[in-house]
């Protein structure tokens, strides 16, 4: 007996979200994203009962985690995002067996699967975040409810794992029934919100003005310029107090103005139907082909090594120093890596972790360029690497698309109307195109990081909230042109 056929009946009986047997009209598809969207943001603001003090374990992470520190969210997608990183692995290596492009029943497998490894990532995140000491259980409440500290972790625990297995199907939802992927929407919907409080936020909760009330006040001479830097001249117009300078603000717009363009550049290949006359078209290849997306999955990566060295700080008392030093965790945030691997192979968050003429970062000169070039290294790298994974994955690699092309009735002009010659003609300009798109929004990422953003939403964050934007805003404009065309649905199987 095969793995496949021993776990076929767990894994085709878990719950699911029905897929709709017909047509879903484009104003209901809008009524089911905004319900979940307003759910959404009720459970980031609905705090996990018991908890007293705490620290946030993924750090600068959580901007492109989609959860809220504290709340039935803490976890966020980090465990849809890990147990897809661990199954394009395993696919990617062709060790699952699965035909998810033709076979139904692998189809189901392979959907059944990546929730199990969801239900099991989301069980092994919040577990040590109770039972490390990361979410502290408050001893007042334990003795007001008669029970020890440590069974009101184990109800913390509960609650944070239901709050992982809601998002969970949240995003099934919003990805059946709704526009967009539920994933995108949460990254946007986290993001959008520090971005705007960094815009026009009067005075946010750690004492930081958005940028259009630090520049009022700096102007009207109530506040000084740069105080919290204690520097003055262009150090101060370019930083003021690492979330509203002008170069964070330039920053912004740069990002914005380069994913916009890249999403507009493309290679079009001309198609032509086989048996209608006159009947063309045109396959984009964008520079950005496989998205932003697989972004999430080198930052989740990232993530997730943080996350052991945070574990192994607070658990292993004599850690050796090659391995990492930390700090002492401040009240209400983390320790941070000072010297060791897991310095090296931390991310750049803001220009202050770079800019050592500023006093704030940590290291000599020689090792804050090291931990530089390795996040640059491991971007680019790493985005080339998943962008090529994601696109064989999620059926948009050269092989999947000449299928899809041919089922259409489409084929290129001048070549006969095979799906091999197709892939052959794909094949010169998808793998390339993903490689290059993957490595460039990977040292975008990283430039963003290093020069700062208003917000501080963290580069990979604004990458993806104006990529998943268009993306969103390009089908809308697609669902709006069906609805109103019904013949378009049947030409896109509809």
């Amino acid at each position: 007996m095969s793995w496949k056929e021993a776990a076929e009946p767990v894994l085709t009986r878990l719950p699911a979200v029905k897929r709709p047997t017909g047509h879903v009209p484009f104003r209901r598809k809008l009524g089911w994203t905004a319900g979940v969207l307003v759910l959404y943001f009720f459970l980031t603001n609905v705090g996990i009962y018991g908890l007293g003090q705490n620290s946030d374990i993924f750090g600068q992470f959580r901007t492109i985690l989609a959860g809220s520190q504290g709340s039935l969210l803490q976890v966020g997608i980090g465990p849809i995002v890990t147990a897809s990183i661990v199954l394009q692995l395993l696919g990617g290596a062709d060790l699952l067996g699965l035909d998810t492009e033709e076979n139904p029943r692998d189809q189901a497998l392979y959907q059944g699967l990546q929730k199990t490894l969801v239900i099991v990532m989301t069980a092994l995140t919040a577990l040590p975040m109770v039972f490390a000491g990361f979410l502290q259980p408050s001893a007042q409440i334990a003795s007001s409810l008669g029970i020890s500290t440590t069974a009101l972790g184990w109800i913390m625990f509960a609650q944070i794992f239901v709050g992982g297995l809601l998002i969970l199907y949240m995003d099934e939802i919003i990805s059946k029934w709704g526009v967009g992927s539920g994933i995108g929407l949460f990254i946007i919907a986290g993001i959008s919100q520090r971005l705007i409080g960094g815009l026009i936020g009067w005075q946010s909760l750690t004492g930081q003005y958005g940028f259009f009330a630090y520049w009022y006040l700096a102007l009207t001479g109530e506040i000084p310029v740069g105080s919290p830097l204690t520097r003055s001249g262009i150090s101060d117009i370019l930083l003021a107090d690492g979330a509203n300078g002008l170069l964070m603000m330039f920053t912004t717009l740069l990002i914005f103005g380069i994913v916009v363009y890249a999403e507009s550049v493309r290679v079009e290949i001309p198609l032509s139907h086989a048996r209608v006359k006159g009947a063309r078209g045109r396959f984009p290849v964008k520079l950005i082909y496989a998205s932003v997306l697989p972004m999430i999955l080198v930052r989740a990566l990232q993530a997730n090594i943080q996350f052991l060295g945070r574990i192994l700080n607070a658990q292993w008392a004599g850690m050796p120093a090659w391995l990492g030093d930390y700090t002492s965790p401040s009240a209400g945030g983390f320790a941070e890596p000072t010297g060791g691997l897991f310095y090296y192979v931390a991310p750049i968050y803001s220009p202050g972790d770079w800019m050592w003429w500023l006093g704030q970062a940590t290291g000599e000169p020689w090792q804050i360029m090291i931990r530089v070039g390795v996040d640059l290294t491991f971007m680019v790298i790493g985005g080339a690497i998943f962008a090529v994974f994601w696109v064989e994955t999620t059926g948009m690699g050269p092989n999947a698309t000449a299928k899809q092309i041919q089922n259409s009735g489409m084929q290129i002009p001048g070549f006969r109307q095979s799906p091999g010659v197709t892939e052959k003609v794909l094949e010169r300009y998808i793998p390339q195109v993903t490689v290059i798109g993957g490595a460039l929004v990977g040292l975008l990422a990283v430039m963003a990081n290093m020069l700062g953003t208003i917000g501080q939403v963290s580069g990979t964050g604004l990458l993806l909230t104006v990529s998943i934007t268009y993306k969103l805003y390009e089908e809308i404009a697609e669902e709006q042109m069906m609805e109103m065309h019904p013949m378009m649905r049947e030409m896109f199987g509809g």
